[in-house]
């Protein structure tokens, strides 16, 4: 893996208008969020195989054959509220 999760953060932070937090994680004493914008808090993963990621872009695909833009709602059972994955690419640059 090297160093590329390091790369997909700074991908991130950039995109998001910011930099990625140096050592990152329990290491800093900014914070524990992958980038240092002020509002949110980012968490970047970066692994071979991810489920999630896998269920968004079967997705996709039905999704493309519509032409349609993909979100993916996850709802676990007994718990509030829900999340939504979407494309990176969806991201409007001015954020």
């Amino acid at each position: 893996m090297g160093k590329n999760w390091k790369a997909t953060e700074r991908k991130v932070a950039r995109s998001l208008g910011t930099e990625r937090t140096p050592l990152s994680g329990g290491n800093s004493k900014m914070t524990r969020s992958d980038t240092l914008d002020k509002e949110i808090f980012c968490e970047v993963k970066h692994r071979v195989h991810i489920s999630t990621v896998s269920l968004f872009r079967r997705t996709q695909r039905m999704a493309r054959k519509e032409a349609k833009k993909c979100v993916l709602c996850l709802k676990e059972n007994g718990q509030k509220g829900e999340c939504a994955v979407i494309d990176w690419g969806m991201v409007p640059r001015d954020v």
